[in-house]
């Protein structure tokens, strides 16, 4: 059981690790006045990405439909 809680702190701080680099670097980066453009591109890509996901999942679902209605 003793270990199972070491591994659970372990866990705990590794996840407190990458908040702070995930929330507090940008904020103090932009604090300095640094422009975080990486950031928004790879931000602005992963939401490209969702909506292009979404319009293929779309276009197969009516696809599918139609060929279920022909059948």
């Amino acid at each position: 059981m003793k270990e199972a809680t070491d591994v659970l702190k372990i866990v705990g701080i590794v996840l407190l690790a990458l908040f702070v680099l995930a929330v507090g670097v940008p904020l103090v980066l932009a604090a300095a006045g640094v422009a975080l453009g990486v950031l928004g591109i790879l931000i602005g890509l992963a939401i490209a990405l969702i909506k292009i996901a979404i319009v293929v999942a779309v276009i197969y679902l009516i696809v599918v439909g139609i060929r279920a209605v022909l059948r």
